[in-house]
């Protein structure tokens, strides 16, 4: 045994350094994650970011607080900046989403009602010095020192420097589209795609009721009319067949009352016995709930359409294919009165005119006396 290994070659500690530098050489570094470019500008409208914007993919650095909501929301980037300008100093934080919908949610979530509105983006709404909206997929909150008159133009610009999201990524969601506008208190909707912001939102009902894991989104809104004051929360289901299986699961909830076994949300015991109605049209589930009458109840409830062609693409609202079809229909028609009472017009006035002109001068208003006047007297 000894013959054997006194023929085996020795490697030395050298030859071992070698091998392993050999292998270092031909392993990959590490390739470092490029960083995410900043969704805010370095300078815009005078303004000029010192330091130079942030951006982070993480959602603590937008709100520490709601994190967990904004990853329901679909956070995607969150960018923030100081700007300065002739020793005036403004904030603002930027956070994007995957969707125009995810924008919306948080859009609505950190909104207050009762704010007086700012022309800016969708939504635009300012609280002393802070202005809030939302674009394209982005949430921009801004703080000035103080507020101007150019200040809304100066975010404006702002706005047009954002990201814009492809295709269908920028689309807002449709169910804002079905609210009855009649007693609406505008800014109190909360838009919610996940159980965590419908709770913070103050949703009415248990999310468990819902059943977000089926792809449900809610947007409930406040009413006040002389029916009373209440709440309609809207339920948009991927098919009309879920939404009547969640319907008759929020029929019997309703109709169980405040025991034990259906564990009413403190919104739904402050309610009426008559406000609570629930009602289906296509994939949307409507619930009331409040002080309403039931005959206000009823006839919110019965203003809720479900309209496959509704559409919002621009920031003043929602607008279905009939009504653009009627707006376009009722163009037409005043187009072609004006152009009829202008050709009227302008007949009397050179006719008119001219028969006025020729009477001055001693000859009959019409030309047909004229012996100058060539007719052709054609005999069968």
């Amino acid at each position: 045994m000894s013959m054997h290994y006194r023929h085996l070659p020795k490697i030395s500690g050298l030859t071992i350094a070698f091998v392993f530098s050999c292998t270092l050489a031909g392993a990959k570094p590490p390739v470092k994650a490029a960083a995410q470019p900043s969704l805010l500008p370095t300078d815009f409208a005078g303004w000029h970011a010192d330091p130079r914007p942030v951006s982070s993919p993480a959602p603590e650095t937008a709100d520490v607080a709601n994190a967990d909501l904004l990853r329901e929301d679909g956070f995607a980037q969150a960018s923030s900046a100081t700007y300065i300008r002739n020793g005036d100093k403004l904030n603002v934080r930027a956070i994007r989403f995957d969707d125009a919908s995810g924008a919306y949610a948080a859009y609505t979530f950190y909104r207050r009602p009762g704010l007086p509105k700012q022309e800016v983006g969708y939504g635009g709404v300012f609280d002393g010095t802070r202005v809030l909206f939302w674009q394209g997929s982005t949430v921009v909150d801004a703080t000035f020192d103080h507020l101007t008159s150019m200040s809304a133009a100066e975010l404006r610009e702002l706005a047009g420097t954002l990201p814009k999201p492809e295709g269908g990524l920028g689309v807002p969601p449709p169910l804002p589209g079905y609210l009855p506008q009649a007693s609406l208190d505008s800014q109190s909707s909360r838009y919610a795609l996940g159980p965590i912001g419908y709770v913070r939102g103050g949703g009415v009902l248990p999310p468990s009721l819902i059943d977000f894991g089926r792809g449900a989104e809610v947007l409930t809104a406040q009413y006040s009319s002389r029916d009373g004051d209440g709440t309609l929360t809207l339920i948009d289901y991927p098919t009309p067949q879920l939404a009547a299986d969640r319907l008759r699961a929020v029929a019997v909830f309703l109709a169980a009352g405040n025991t034990a076994a259906a564990q009413w949300p403190s919104q739904l015991t402050q309610s009426s016995p008559e406000a609570l109605q629930s009602r289906r049209s296509g994939p949307l589930v409507g619930v009331t709930s409040g002080s309403l009458s039931a005959d206000g109840a009823r006839k919110l409830l019965s203003e809720v359409n479900y309209n496959a062609d509704v559409t919002w693409n621009h920031p003043q609202g929602y607008v279905s294919e009939v009504s653009k079809t009627a707006k376009l229909l009722v163009g037409i028609i005043t187009l072609t009165a004006i152009l009829g009472g202008a050709a009227l017009l302008l007949g009397v006035f050179f006719g008119g005119g001219r028969a006025f002109y020729r009477r001055l001068r001693g000859k009959p208003a019409s030309t047909l006396a004229d012996a100058d006047f060539i007719s052709l007297h054609l005999r069968e």
